[in-house]
């Protein structure tokens, strides 16, 4: 019998080696490299592989032309979640779902539960790092406890898919969290890659072979991306990020991957006394107390998905008193606000390499799309010249480094939102060629071409009262 040899795996990426090193030389990432019981050639990988088949299987190949069929779902009973996943949970799909600590993943996925099960659907909730006593406790508080919700406390998984296979195969099936989960075909400690990722290739099968939609939870390393190794992301069929600041009542569920739906949506939340209720007009709750008299402030008109979303951006610049000026801002890229910036410096004429800079999505949301430079543009120009925009306009539109102002996507929904909202204007770019000028806007928009339009709209009046 071959010897085996250990092999050092990244805890991070999963790459393997021959021994011990401090880096990883795939992902960067330092002391995330760990000893696991490896094969019998230490290049071989920490998992012994079976001997191939002598002669393949023929199968027949088709054509692209042909009857298609929509995948069979199931609603689970959450407009918000539905809207995330695509119309509900497709039969033998896969969903990761990651999220910070504390979050509202398990009151998510329980509320979830009770509202399938109570349709008379079989629900399983498997817990590898609560009591099922703990589970009851949460269900009790949700006001849940009497929903017929199968609950389980255990990390083999070979136990758990014996256990689902008995009777009628569940129509959902939860387990919190995949890194507790262990099997038996590998050899090492649960929470490594390899442990990960065999229990992963083991719920997955028996989903697609049952027709069970899985949810695997997956915790977040500290930079916000889901802990293990990055295959399992390939390997599920969605990936779904729980996001929000438990400062703030509302969270954001977004999915990052789906191959039965879309990638854009999202669904807002908020967290009450009773778990999380749905939002069904997240605008007017993200601009809820704001003060209008302030300079600073700007409404974006943005877009999630299909979705329009009015938020506040809060804008702050002060003079610094270091010799470095302090760049702070949550919820948009940082880079993005070092490019908006260089611009208003390049070409708005304004002097900012002597203030400090702060930069605030209000509402605990995280803006990606590029749209919201201008927005971002006007809110730092109203805190330089401290003068307040008008309360009753919304902005949007993307911004180049030549200072141009770029049209967006979407227009008509954006200011269709934000007239139901009560705005009376918009600030917006110019329309390009002939159909822009043709169509009906909801309400009457400012279009501008470049930044120092922005900057002389909102600065110039205040010099000229002075």
């Amino acid at each position: 019998m071959a010897k085996r040899h250990p092999s050092f795996v990244c805890q991070e990426c999963g790459a393997v080696y021959n021994r011990w090193k401090g880096k990883c030389e795939a992902c960067g990432g330092w002391n995330t490299i760990a000893e696991e019981a490896g094969s019998a050639s230490p290049m071989a990988g920490p998992v012994a592989t079976r001997p191939s088949r002598a002669k393949g299987r023929i199968f027949p190949l088709e054509g692209l032309s042909g009857e298609t069929k929509e995948a069979p779902r199931t609603p689970s009973g959450i407009a918000e979640l539905d809207r995330v996943t695509g119309g509900g949970f497709v039969h033998g799909s896969i969903i990761l779902l990651g999220g910070d600590p504390g979050i509202g993943k398990s009151t998510l996925l329980m509320q979830a539960s009770a509202a399938l099960a109570n349709r008379g659907e079989r629900v399983a909730y498997i817990s590898g790092e609560e009591a099922v006593a703990q589970v009851r406790l949460r269900a009790e508080r949700l006001g849940l406890g009497q929903a017929p919700v199968e609950l389980a406390s255990e990390t083999n998984v070979e136990d758990i898919i014996a256990t689902l296979s008995q009777g009628r195969p569940p129509a959902l099936a939860i387990i919190d969290s995949i890194q507790t989960m262990w099997t038996e075909t590998v050899e090492s400690a649960p929470g490594t890659v390899t442990q990960v990722r065999g229990s992963a290739q083991a719920l997955i099968r028996f989903a697609k072979t049952t027709g069970t939609a899985v949810i695997l939870v997956g915790h977040v390393t500290k930079d916000g991306q889901i802990a293990g190794p990055r295959v399992v992301e390939h390997m599920v069929d969605a990936v779904v990020s729980f996001e929000g600041d438990t400062g703030h009542h509302f969270r954001i569920l977004r999915a990052v991957k789906n191959r039965f739906g879309p990638t854009d949506e999202i669904g807002v939340f908020e967290m009450s006394d009773q778990g999380l209720r749905e939002v069904s007009n997240p605008s007017e709750l993200f601009l809820a107390g704001r003060d209008m008299a302030t300079p600073g402030t700007a409404v974006f008109a943005g877009m999630e998905g299909t979705r329009p979303l009015l938020v506040e951006i809060q804008a702050l610049v002060a003079p610094t008193s270091l010799g470095t000026p302090r760049r702070a801002v949550v919820g948009w890229d940082q880079s993005r606000l070092s490019m908006v910036l260089a611009v208003l410096e390049a070409h708005g004429g304004l002097k900012l390499g002597m203030h400090d800079v702060y930069l605030n999505v209000a509402g605990g949301l995280r803006i990606t799309e590029p749209a919201a430079d201008l927005a971002a543009a006007a809110a730092l120009v109203s805190s330089l010249s401290g003068k307040p925009l008008p309360p009753d306009t919304v902005y949007f539109g993307e911004m180049g480094l030549s200072g141009a102002i770029r049209p967006v996507a979407q227009e008509q929904a954006r200011l269709k939102e934000a007239a139901k909202l009560g705005f009376s204007g918009a600030v917006a770019p110019a329309p390009r060629g002939d159909k822009g000028k043709k169509e009906r806007l909801p309400l009457p928009a400012s279009a501008i071409q470049h930044i120092t339009d922005l900057v002389a709209g909102i600065a110039a009046p205040r010099r000229r009262a002075s």
